[in-house]
């Protein structure tokens, strides 16, 4: 079965969650720290921009549901993406929505 690319649609609704999770949670230095999505087939992979530096969160993939969206944390002693590990700071959020994605890979990577 062919994975379901993310529609236009829904890669818009996802910028203006993250936009406002950037405000609220950066408030003040949201130029300087933020989340941004990059969008390839049917994933969504979060990142975040500290100042300079670019650092991979998580990677969302596209069920259909935007209340139900696969998770997979980044693991840095792999460097990739772990869709097994649920043994982390902050995975209490996960609960298949992007604003829980944003709020475990918070939790997992503080800034």
């Amino acid at each position: 079965m062919a994975a379901k690319e993310i529609p236009a649609e829904v890669r818009e609704e996802i910028n203006r969650i993250i936009e406002k999770f950037n405000k609220k949670t950066f408030q003040g230095r949201e130029d300087q720290v933020f989340y941004f999505a990059e969008f390839k087939k049917n994933h969504l992979f979060l990142k975040r921009r500290e100042y300079r530096n670019l650092s991979p969160v998580a990677r969302l993939t596209y069920t259909g549901n935007m209340k139900h969206w696969d998770f997979a944390i980044y693991k840095w002693t792999r460097e990739g993406y772990d869709p097994d590990e649920f043994m982390f700071p902050g995975a209490e959020f996960v609960d298949g929505t992007v604003e829980g994605a944003l709020k475990a890979g918070l939790e997992a990577y503080p800034v």
